[in-house]
């Protein structure tokens, strides 16, 4: 693991600047790889269970929960004095194997639904400081996702869901999506959605944008736009699972180079937008879920986030703490 002695870490630059930089965490990482946490809690100064507080892996069986894996996160965050997401209360994907729908009734979904809500963000009440309440309700074309949820208790569990977190944490309270980074079909249908919540006194405080920059990078300039208009509506926005990648087949040269320009143009335009808080999903090369992911045929190269496979800090890393520092500077 690289120190390039004589240098601040990322988390010194982001501490000083008080600007929230995080990554996604893996349990299984942190309890067996010291390099894993060493570089986490001294680069980032916040975490989010990358998996562990879905539904999928709290819920083993019908009557238990297992919060082990959740519970070693939140725990590493807090004695690392770290900013904790949690993520995600209600997502269509990633439930438990045991759950089949057409077993229940529409009432007992809402029950179910109401139920986990009122548990998993009960428990982390005083130390998960915010939480992804709902995760991609939004379809690609702007229209509302059909899901167990949406079927059972139409668009209407969406402010439920959000209602029910309300009575049991103490955290802020975001709505979060992918494809929505920048103003387009889809952002324009999440903004509407939010503001007819807000309008409801719905208790959301901010919006999450992925920022998955895959086969397509969203425009820095249309991202800072995107954040100021819902800034406007009186919400904080946080950029939650940031990584930069290109397609398999089609790996620039200067990939790497590439890469840095993204991360510092993406991070140049939340500071100046208003948003002071980017999450990467992951800590590490080796641990991203790209080496696994096949979207339709298309693979992604593998090396997404600010540090490698033997977390040696790449030319990402150093854009990132350099605009950090310029930032500061002014």
């Amino acid at each position: 693991m690289s120190t390039e002695q004589g240098q601040p870490t990322l988390r010194d630059v982001a501490d000083e600047r008080e600007f929230t930089i995080g990554a996604a965490i893996d349990p299984d990482s942190l309890r067996r790889d010291p390099s894993y946490w060493k570089t986490a809690s001294s680069e980032f100064n916040a975490v989010t269970p990358e998996n562990a507080l879905k539904m999928g892996a709290l819920r083993p069986s019908r009557h238990t929960y297992d919060f082990r894996d959740a519970d070693a996160i939140v725990d590493f965050g807090r004695e690392n004095d770290m900013y904790v997401r949690g993520h995600t209360l209600v997502w269509h994907n990633q439930k438990p194997d045991w759950f089949q729908a057409w077993d229940h009734t529409d009432e007992q979904i809402e029950a179910f639904l109401r139920n986990h809500i009122h548990t998993v963000a009960g428990r982390y009440r005083a130390t998960i400081d915010a939480w992804d309440v709902v995760n991609e309700a939004v379809d690609d074309d702007g229209s509302t996702r059909r899901t167990v949820w949406s079927d059972a208790m139409g668009e209407g569990y969406i402010a439920d869901a959000f209602r029910w977190a309300d009575e049991v944490t103490d955290a802020d309270l975001y709505y979060n999506d992918y494809g929505a980074d920048e103003v387009n079909e889809k952002s324009d249908a999440i903004y509407d959605l939010l503001e007819r919540l807000l309008e409801r006194d719905v208790p959301i405080d901010g919006v999450g944008f992925q920022l998955h920059a895959l086969a397509a990078h969203p425009d820095p300039e249309s991202i800072a736009e995107n954040i100021e208009r819902f800034r406007a509506l009186g919400l904080d926005v946080q950029i939650t699972e940031m990584d930069v990648a290109f397609p398999d087949d089609d790996v620039p040269a200067d990939a790497a180079e590439r890469q840095a320009d993204y991360y510092r143009a993406v991070v140049e335009a939340c500071l100046e937008a208003g948003c002071e808080t980017i999450v990467t999903w992951g800590v590490h090369d080796g641990g991203t879920w790209l080496r696994s992911f096949k979207d339709f045929g298309e693979r992604y190269s593998g090396d997404p986030l600010l540090f490698d496979d033997r977390y040696e800090r790449k030319p990402a890393y150093r854009a990132v703490r350099n605009a950090l520092e310029k930032h500061r500077e002014r």
